[in-house]
């Protein structure tokens, strides 16, 4: 969702007289806030998720007699765009009880969209994991109250026929040569207008680059899938790639559902210790949670939504690019705004950042002049480079001690694999990190599974102090293989072997880098012991009640059993649906019945009356609304007890 900031937006041209304005005080508040949070200590792990919802209206549609729709679905299924009338409902808890409610809700992107997050963070007790599942199902339940009959909230990545005819509900029509998007397949009503972030984002994006985003993914070809270009060329698709399906606004990236974490270090060496861990682990839940195989109504050869979303905000001119030589810009920038980091964080770290890393001199100058750190110096001013691409005429001047706005402007449009977030001014919460890359599962046990999966990793990177950090450039490579179609099952990925987990020699850990299966990464082989088998070490050294155990269980048999194949991932599942539907023509599309089908589907899978024996385990958590009254005692306890400064 990023920083909500109120006000009246500037246009693109306004915005870019006041970028420099922004980066230095930006700057000028983030030295403010390190020299007065650098040594703030917690006491514990605290930790939450952001799931989020697209709402699909599914009908019945009308009835045709020719003997090839006797084979389709007799069901339509749309986006509805209806955020706007139950936000309100959703986030009245919150407004009457003063900020706090059992769940938070926030716009997101799209007007089909939400998000929710607990309404207060998890702590470090493994009994509070049995507690997230039952969250998910609280927060689904109280949006699907909210909507008609025939409007369901589905944890879905991407919707197989965004930006087709007649997608939406409302109806709306695209407006190729005027409007926010400029787009030949979105409408602009597809924006959720109660918040003018959005627009504003869109509407500069597109200005900054000089011309649309141009977002080709590459088709999966089955034996009539057409040659060239998959549809007839017109003045608005002329960026279209031949054999590529052709996205031309930032609603395509956007508009997808995403998993994500945020962990509350206690200390600000820990946060840099567990961004620079989880940054190897990213492309690996990427490919474990692929759920997103269909674009504009075609199967893609690629199974994430990535390079979806790295290419819809993708703001870099031509120059920045290197298409063009410098002349009006300042840098060459190797990456969108949306990717993978560009390098780690903590002292260990330094020696595995071996790709360039361009930075605004000025601005690490500044930083180091500060005494901030170098290594984060650097991260900072590599941020740095980019354009403010949203700003508010209320909030051009602002305070540099107390006020982060200019900061987090910069810092929230830098929407990388894991993020680095300071403490926000004049708060009790601590420095974090957020894991950003997981896509989203159709049900409220898978999603709790891997999130659960991914808190039980930092308990592991923190109490067995593994060390998996590899060179930035084999990330870069993993989130590549990531992205392919199946790589679950067809790529290896980048991995210390078991040998080096406790090696702190870089040239040696390069020297011996492996290639890993996911299968021999997260369940093990001879030469790594697997994640899930040291999460159990974890969990043998660790005391909790039955019922979060068997939970713990559950998720990790899930995690396992899509690790080696014996489960489909998301979207497995989904491009076996469509390609084995009867009306699929081999011709790589998802028709309007296709996909109105699968939708059916997806909801039954939501709802439980439908459990795939290839996508699901036939067991069930045994997650709850409450902790154990002797472990809500001793947390009690804890609570109250005296604090002591530093990391336990």
């Amino acid at each position: 969702m990023g920083l909500l900031s109120e006000g009246t937006p500037l246009s693109w041209s306004e915005t870019q007289k006041h970028s420099e304005h922004v980066r230095q005080h930006g700057i000028r508040q983030f030295i403010s806030l390190y020299y007065r949070l650098k040594d703030r200590t917690k006491d514990s792990l605290k930790w939450g998720d952001e799931v989020e919802y697209q709402l699909v209206r599914l009908t019945k549609s009308a009835a045709s007699s020719s003997d090839q729709q006797q084979q389709q679905s007799q069901l339509a299924s749309q986006l509805a765009l209806v955020a706007d009338q139950i936000l309100p409902e959703l986030q009245r808890e919150e407004i009457e009880n003063g900020g706090r409610a059992s769940t938070l809700w926030r716009p997101e992107y799209a007007a089909y969209m939400v998000e929710g997050v607990p309404g207060e963070p998890y702590g470090h007790l493994l009994a509070h994991l049995n507690l997230v599942e039952a969250n998910m199902r609280k927060r689904r339940a109280q949006v699907q109250s909210l909507l008609g009959s025939d409007v369901y909230a589905l944890t879905l990545t991407a919707f197989p026929r965004l930006g087709c005819p007649d997608f939406c509900y409302p109806g709306a029509k695209p407006t190729p040569e005027g409007g926010v998007s400029c787009s030949a397949f979105l409408p602009d009503e597809v924006i959720y207008s109660g918040h003018p972030r959005f627009r504003t984002l869109t509407r500069n994006i597109r200005e900054r680059r000089g011309k649309k985003v141009a977002i080709n993914i590459p088709v999966y070809r089955d034996l009539n899938t057409p040659d060239g270009l998959l549809e007839p060329p017109t003045e608005h698709t002329a960026a279209a790639l031949p054999g590529h399906i052709y996205m031309d606004a930032m609603g395509f990236g956007m508009g997808c559902c995403c998993l994500q974490m945020t962990f509350q270090a206690c200390s600000i060496t820990e946060a840099y210790l567990l961004y620079d861990q989880l940054t190897p682990l990213s492309p690996v839940l990427l490919a474990l949670s692929a759920a997103s195989p269909v674009h504009r109504g075609w199967l893609a050869d690629t199974d994430t939504r990535w390079r979806v979303i790295s290419g819809a905000v993708d703001c870099r001119t031509d120059e920045e690019m290197g298409l063009k030589p410098l002349e009006r810009n300042r840098f060459r920038i190797a990456k969108s705004r949306y990717d993978s980091i560009d390098s780690y964080l903590s002292a260990d770290g330094q020696a595995y950042n071996d790709i360039p890393l361009t930075m605004d001199e000025d601005i690490l100058r500044q930083l180091m002049e500060a005494g901030v750190e170098p290594s984060l110096s650097r991260h900072l001013a590599h941020l740095f480079i980019r354009d403010p691409v949203s700003l508010f005429s209320e909030k051009i001047h602002q305070s540099d001690t107390e006020e982060s706005d200019h900061f987090e402007n910069i810092q929230s449009t830098n929407w990388q694999s894991m993020r680095f977030k300071p403490p926000p001014t004049n708060s009790t919460i601590g420095w974090r990190v957020e894991f950003r890359c997981a896509e989203v599962q159709l049900t409220d046990f898978e999603n709790a599974a891997y999130v659960v999966f991914i808190v039980l990793l930092t308990r592991v990177l923190l109490t067995l102090q593994i060390d998996l950090l590899m060179p930035i450039s084999k990330v870069d490579e993993n989130f590549n293989r990531a992205q392919q179609r199946d790589a679950v099952k067809r790529q290896k990925f980048f991995f210390r072997s078991g040998a080096h987990l406790y090696d702190n020699d870089p040239e040696l850990v390069k020297a011996e880098l492996r290639e890993f299966t996911l299968d021999e990464i997260v369940n093990g082989c001879q030469d790594f012991p697997g994640l899930v088998p040291l999460i159990r070490q974890y969990l043998s050294m660790s005391h909790t009640d039955v019922d979060t155990m068997c939970t713990l269980n559950q998720y990790l048999n899930l995690i396992q059993k899509r690790a080696r194949g014996e489960l489909l991932t998301t979207a497995a599942w989904i491009r076996k649906f469509v390609t084995e539907h009867p009306a699929y023509q081999r011709d790589s599309r998802c028709t309007e019945a296709i996909s109105s089908d699968l939708m059916a589907k997806c909801v039954e899978i939501t709802q439980g009356s439908y459990r795939p024996d290839e996508l699901l385990p036939c067991t069930s958590s045994k997650t709850s609304d409450t902790l154990p009254q002797v472990i809500s005692d001793a947390e009690l306890y804890l609570d109250n007890r005296p604090r002591r400064n530093g990391p336990k």
